[in-house]
This record gives C-alpha cells, structure tokens and sequence, in this order.
C-alpha cells in the first residue's frame, strides 16, 4: 500500500547551459508519492544533499503555469455524503439482505419436504390397494352387511400400471414446463441439437429410474423403499469409480459400511418385503447413479438460457416422449373412463390423486434444483438425508405400517451412514 509523502527531491527541471558549470545543479522541488518504505531513505538523501547546494533562491527557476504537464497535476474530487447516511447503514443493510435470503431458503426446504411427502403418499395410493380409509366415497355404494368388514384395511381394487403411471406424471410435468415458457415465467432456452443429443442419454437414464421407483412403491411400504434408496451413495461411488476413476478415499468406504449394514439389516426384517419391490429400487438406485455419472461424463455444454432449471425441464419433456410409446406397446390406454369404470375403480379418486401425485413429483424436483443453485452440493446432500428420514416417518405414521425395533435399528443406521457420507466427501486426499 502506498502513502503519498511530501518530500523534496531534485531533478533538473530546464535543460543545463554545455559551458556553465553552475546550471548543473538547478534542481526543481516537487511533490513525489513515495511508499511508506521508502520515504525516509528518500528524505535522508534529500536533507544530506542541501548543504552541497547554493542558496535556493539562485538555484530555483519556476516555470510558467502553461508549462505544466498534466500528468504532474494533481486533482481533487469532492463527494458528497447525504446527512441520512451512517456508518452502520452498510452493515444493517447487509445483515437484513441476509435474513431474507435465509427465509427464502428456509421456504425452500420446506416446500422440498412437503411436496416429496405429498408425492409418496398420493402415488402409492394410485398404483396400490387403496386404504379403505381414505376411500370416503367407496362408502356410500357399499351395503351394510360389507360395511362392517371395513373395521381393517380391505383391498378394494389395484392399478398395476406403473408405466402408465408414471408416464402421466411425465404428462403433467411437460405440461407444466410448456406453460411455464408460454406465460415466460421462465425464459425459454434456446438449444441446439447437439446439445438435445447429449440430455437425451440423462433423459433416458432419468425416465428409467422413476419408472423403478414407481414399480417399487407398487409393491412394497414407501418406508421400506425409501429405506432402499439410502444406499444411493454406494451405487455413486462404484460408478464413479468404474467409469470415472475417482478412488473414492478410506473415510468415504468406511461411511459406506454403515449404509450397506443398515439397509440389509431393515430388509431382513422388513413386513412388506418382496423381490421384486426390492431389486426395482435398487435398479432405481443404479440408474439415478448412472445420470450423474453420465452428466459428468457428457459435460452437456450449457448456453447462458439453459440453466439447471430449463435443464430438468427438457429432460421432463424428452422423458415422456420417450415413455409414452413404450406405454402404448405394453400396457395400452388404461386411463379412460370406460376401462377404469369396468374395472371397478374409483374414477375420482383415482384421477384426483393422480393430478396430485404428478404436480407434487415436478415440482419437489424443480425445487431440489432451486435449492442446488443457492447451496453447496454438501448441504443439498445433507438436506436430502434429513429429507428421506421426514418421508419415512411420514409414510409410516399416515399408511400405519407396521414397523419392528430392528427393522427401526436397521433404517436409522443405514439413514446415519448416508448423513456420515455427505460429511466425509468434502474431505480432500492429501497430494504428495
């Protein structure tokens, strides 16, 4: 840092006569920036050469006012403060622009959690038993004599469909992104084909593991399959691993054991255990894994417009038009009136909790990515654990499932692994 200092220093200001000797030694006394360092050397110099010095008067020529470069001026500039303004002002200002930034987080958070535990709920009731609880209008078509079975929970009618299922909620989701851009309350991006060429592999991973965990919800509790989907880091480090060459660091294996154990410990005692609900959350487990794999891998090039936002709203559009054939070819129209009447459903329920079910699925995942743009990839993940224990205990107070002290040990250990590793991530490997 530099301090202006006034010293005197002496350089020749007219050009010396060739044969007077005296002329030599005219010397100018000007004002130079000195730095604090060397400002008393510049002094010392100055002070021991004066006696060497003629008088001063004889010595000194002052030029005209016109033969001053501008470079040698110096400038004054005013600023005026307005008498409202203190010295605290900055600070309150700072510390309010703060707050709100942590309200809005906060709202954030909180509408991540509701909408995911909307979505578990309703979307079980869709492609599951219905809870004969929950079936009000059912009631009234039924007769005494049935109505008295109605003390435990009684199977009405199931939708098998998980294809269907989830290809409607990819149906409301691009409904929702096209109205969004319509209205302009989000820019439309603009991209290219190559770029659409590298999201169409994400899509497709993307559709695959929502169609799995769809399939999973269907056959066994939301706990159960949520409890499942807690091992999601271990199927990232093994891809990344394999595919990437990341070698993951000793303290990220050994918060994977917890994880492993946990899980394995809750399937074992799990009520509503099946293979097939099982190995549909573990292959949605690998196939989430493997879009973040592939984002990496690809590295979709992004324009200025196609933030993470429009980013998940193009892989929503491109993953029903990649879903809905496979739908048509396997399970058909099966969301009609005539066929959901003949089959002995409720059509008001049925479409009521499905329309809910889909908006709650967009939007916790639009959210998860506000929230990823405001905080590190750290707290996003910590925020998904505490996420997935709120879904479970939800789950398991609303469906009443029955749930054992070990199956209990079994998730919270598996849930405490999941909490450890997204600490243990940010721990860098110490370079040579």
């Amino acid at each position: 840092m530099q301090s202006a200092v006034l010293s005197p220093s002496f350089t020749p200001l007219l050009r010396p006569k060739p044969h007077d000797p005296r002329t030599r030694k005219q010397t100018l006394l000007r004002l130079r920036p000195l730095s604090a360092a060397s400002s008393s050397f510049a002094t010392a110099s100055a002070a021991s050469s004066f006696h060497d010095l003629p008088p001063l008067r004889s010595l000194v020529s002052l030029p005209s006012l016109s033969d001053r470069r501008r470079k040698d001026a110096l400038a004054c500039r005013a600023t005026a403060v307005p008498e409202s303004a203190s010295p605290g002002d900055g600070d309150a200002s700072s510390k309010s622009g703060g707050i709100l930034q942590t309200l809005q987080l906060g709202a954030l958070f909180g509408l991540w959690y509701l909408f995911n535990i909307y979505f578990n709920i309703y979307n079980k009731q869709v492609h599951s038993p219905f809870l004969i609880s929950s079936c009000f209008p059912v009631l009234a078509s039924c007769d005494a004599a049935s109505a008295d079975d109605f003390e435990t929970p009684l199977v009405l009618k199931v939708f098998p469909f998980p294809l269907t299922v989830t290809t409607v909620q990819f149906a409301v989701g691009a409904a929702l992104v096209l109205f969004m851009w319509a209205t302009n309350l989000y820019k439309r991006p603009k991209i290219s084909a190559s770029q659409l060429a590298a999201i169409l592999p994400l899509a497709a991973v993307h559709t695959m593991g929502n169609l799995f965990t769809n399939m999973s919800l269907g056959k066994v509790a939301v706990s159960f399959t949520h409890t499942i989907k807690a091992m999601e880091p271990f199927f990232s480090v093994l891809l990344s691993a394999l595919f990437l060459g990341e070698m993951p660091t000793i303290w990220v294996v050994l918060s994977l054991m917890p994880i492993v154990g946990g899980v394995a410990l809750a399937s074992l005692t799990e009520a509503s255990f099946n293979w097939a609900g099982f190995w549909s959350a573990m292959a949605s487990n690998v196939t989430f894994q493997s879009r973040n794999v592939l984002s990496k891998k690809v590295m979709v090039k992004k324009e200025e417009s196609l933030d993470n936002i429009n980013l998940f709203s193009i892989i929503t559009v491109m993953s029903f038009f990649l879903l809905a054939p496979a739908t048509l070819f396997v399970e058909g129209i099966k969301v009609t009136p005539t066929y959901l009447l003949s089959a002995g459903l409720d059509l008001n329920q049925l479409y009521l909790r499905s329309l809910i079910a889909a908006m709650c699925f967009h939007a916790y995942q639009q959210v998860s990515y506000m929230i990823l743009a405001r905080v590190t990839p750290v707290t996003h993940s910590v925020g998904n654990c505490v996420k997935r224990v709120v879904v479970i205990v939800t789950s398991v107070l609303f469906f009443r499932t029955p749930v054992s002290p070990i199956n209990s040990l079994g998730t919270g250990i598996a849930l405490a692994g999941v909490f450890l590793y997204s600490r243990v991530k940010k721990i860098k490997p110490k370079t040579a």
